[in-house]
């Protein structure tokens, strides 16, 4: 079968839905949490210089930059049907109008998403992702980026959950260009001209390109733009070095020890804003329903870059939901049935082991309705779901700076 014929049965099969499969992702500069859910024998399955696996990508079509070690399939997401597979990039590419719909791939080209879970046992050193002034310059683009702490997946806090992010209003350009200064002499106090904010699970973060943040311990479920650019400000974590590599990643060669260039990356503004939290914590927010049997709340919105949605059916219920947009989806709790797809939580995972736990929903279906119904009469059936840019529905929670653009 071709890829061509593979990818129009698994849509003619599934009304629209196709399921995805596991992708995972190591990280060589971080220690994983160990709570995706994945076989703690499959940490390091694909080697200790590797790193360990502490990220699940979801509805993928961005290769992980992980370097030369990587494989050219590393962070992509495969559709799997009947065993067969392909991958969701090569899907939208040939035939995206069927997934996307005829105006988002006009306007936007694909599915200019990346979302996730990240999971570790500590913090993230503090980072920024360039802006897309900054990442075109390597070839990549911009990418803002979103969090939301899912309750199901955060049953411990790990080491430190807690999230330094911006600047302390006052701090100075030259405060920052002095830590960057002292990279090789141990801590370069960068947290100092920070600030921790704690993690509440059932709450999330919107942070912009160019702000600095160093993730906590939580696991997180990250929608942003379809990029991996980031640059490391921080040069120890948790009594870790961090090589300078990491630091010009995505910084054209000949600026690597630019250090004006380097701080010109920053939105000053954005980091030393004195009301941070105010203007960057996330709530959910009730979407508007019809039924009884089920809960929709908002968990990421307020950018036209993407948003988010987490959706309770209550036990033995059956509810119709219609979205404007395609999106991707993965099941965080119970089991049922999700259009013609089976769908249940797993307990624990094999490196390269199919689930039933993430699907990609077409706009012609997610516009259609897609019926769910919940199998336990027990348990809730909660899935969070993913949307690239430009989603309608979720147009009248633009923040203002958006809202004259929209």
């Amino acid at each position: 079968m071709s890829h061509s014929a593979l990818i129009q049965d698994a849509l003619t099969a599934g009304e629209g839905i196709v399921r995805l499969a596991p992708c995972w992702v190591p990280r060589a500069f971080l220690m994983p949490g160990g709570r995706l859910k994945l076989d703690p024998r499959d940490l390091y399955c694909l080697g200790a210089h590797r790193g360990g696996i502490d990220e699940r990508w979801f509805s993928s079509t961005t290769k992980a930059a992980n370097g030369p070690l990587a494989a050219e399939d590393e962070g992509l997401s495969y559709i799997d049907f009947n065993g067969r597979r392909v991958l969701l990039k090569e899907a939208i590419d040939t035939v995206g109008d069927r997934f996307l719909g005829s105006g988002v791939m006009s306007q936007y080209g694909g599915w200019n998403l990346l979302c996730k879970f990240f999971d570790n046992l500590g913090p993230i050193p503090h980072h920024l992702h360039q802006n897309d002034e900054f990442a075109k310059r390597v070839g990549q683009n911009g990418k803002p980026e979103a969090y939301y702490f899912p309750p199901q997946y955060n049953f411990k806090g790990n080491n430190f959950p807690y999230t330094f992010m911006g600047l302390e209003p006052g701090t100075t350009r030259n405060d920052v260009r002095r830590c960057l200064e002292r990279w090789n002499e141990g801590d370069n106090g960068i947290l100092d001209h920070s600030r921790a904010y704690r993690l509440k699970p059932g709450t999330g973060w919107q942070i912009d390109a160019g702000i600095l943040h160093a993730p906590g311990s939580l696991v997180t479920y990250e929608p942003q733009v379809n990029s991996d650019v980031f640059a490391m400000f921080q040069s120890m974590v948790e009594g870790r070095a961090v090589p300078w590599d990491l630091l010009v990643k995505d910084v054209p060669e000949q600026r690597h020890h630019d250090l004006d260039y380097i701080l010109d990356m920053l939105d000053w503004d954005a980091n030393v804003d004195p009301e941070f939290q105010k203007n960057r914590l996330f709530h959910p927010r009730r979407v508007a329903d019809g039924q009884e049997g089920y809960v929709e709340n908002w968990i990421v919105y307020s950018t036209p870059h993407y948003s988010a949605k987490e959706l309770t059916v209550h036990p033995g219920h059956s509810v119709v939901i219609k979205d404007a947009a395609a999106y991707g989806l993965i099941v965080v709790q119970g089991r049922g049935s999700i259009g013609k797809h089976e769908v249940e939580t797993p307990t624990l995972i094999r490196y390269g082991q199919m689930t039933k736990d993430e699907l990609f929903v077409t706009a012609a279906a997610a516009q259609e309705g897609v019926k769910v119904t919940n199998a336990s009469d027990t348990e809730d059936l909660v899935m969070l779901k993913h949307f690239g840019p430009g989603n309608p529905d979720a147009a009248p929670l633009l923040h203002p700076k958006y809202q004259a653009a929209a």
